[in-house]
C-alpha cells in the first residue's frame, strides 16, 4: 500500500512519485542527485511522494510504479 508522505523518510528504502504522468519508484539507497536525475526533494515538495508497505520494490511494482531509470534502471517507459 502506498502511503503519502511530506518529508524525506529516514527508515524507508523506496520512495514513489505518485504524479500520474510519472508513477516511478526510486531507491533512496542509490539516489542520483544530478540536475536531471532523481529529483527526490522536488517530488516531496510537490506533494507527490509516497512510501510503500511493505518497503519493497516488488510492492511498488505491484501498485503500477515503474523503475526510475537513474537509481534503479530498467525503466519500461
Amino acid at each position: 500500500m502506498a502511503i503519502p508522505i511530506s518529508s524525506r523518510p529516514t527508515d524507508k528504502r523506496y520512495l514513489g512519485n505518485s504524479d500520474s504522468s510519472h508513477m516511478e519508484v526510486h531507491d533512496l539507497d542509490n539516489e542520483k542527485t544530478g540536475a536531471n536525475e532523481c529529483q527526490i526533494d522536488e517530488i516531496i515538495k510537490a506533494g507527490n511522494a509516497v512510501v510503500f508497505t511493505p518497503d519493497t520494490l516488488e510492492q511498488a511494482k505491484s501498485e503500477g510504479y515503474d523503475n526510475c531509470k537513474f537509481c534503479i534502471g530498467g525503466s519500461e517507459r
